[in-house]
């Protein structure tokens, strides 16, 4: 469904009636030497992977969507424009499909509308009283603790 090269299809959930469709060419993969284990081949490969979305300019997006994303991801956006990046395992190809995994679930998570507000309530009578009897029984057990008057 998401394979690399494609198009990003963001399933339906929270915020996504219909789901959601990236196309390919809005999508910017850059490629470049990992660190970490990898054998002889970690020092010729290519094989850590950048996914680059510009949330700003997409056309994907709705501006409500669009609205909500730059809010959700704003700790995330520079420049306007969202990077994800993979480089946990040794092939190229399995790193993008990563990092389009990676790129989907943060879209998910920022398109879905905030929880409800909270509506305060009342304690009960009942935990009210509890509560008081409790500090009472705390003092008389403080108050008890004193230093014993000669008579």
């Amino acid at each position: 469904m998401n394979e690399p090269g494609g198009d990003l299809v963001v399933p339906p959930g929270p915020g996504l009636r219909r789901g959601l469709v990236v196309p390919a060419v809005e999508l910017v993969e850059r490629f470049s030497r990992s660190s970490g284990p990898g054998g002889q081949g970690v020092n010729t490969t290519d094989s850590r992977v950048e996914l680059v979305l510009d949330v700003e300019a997409s056309t994907a997006l709705t501006p409500t969507q669009r609205e909500r994303l730059v809010t959700a991801l704003a700790g995330r956006l520079v420049g306007g424009r969202v990077t994800v990046v993979a480089s946990e395992h040794r092939s190229q190809l399995r790193n993008r499909a990563a990092a389009r995994e990676r790129l989907v679930a943060l879209l998910g998570e920022g398109l879905a509308p905030p929880p409800p507000a909270r509506r305060a309530t009342k304690p009960t009578r009942g935990s009210q009283r509890r509560r008081v009897e409790g500090k009472k029984r705390r003092s008389q057990l403080k108050s008890g603790r004193g230093r014993v008057q000669p008579e």
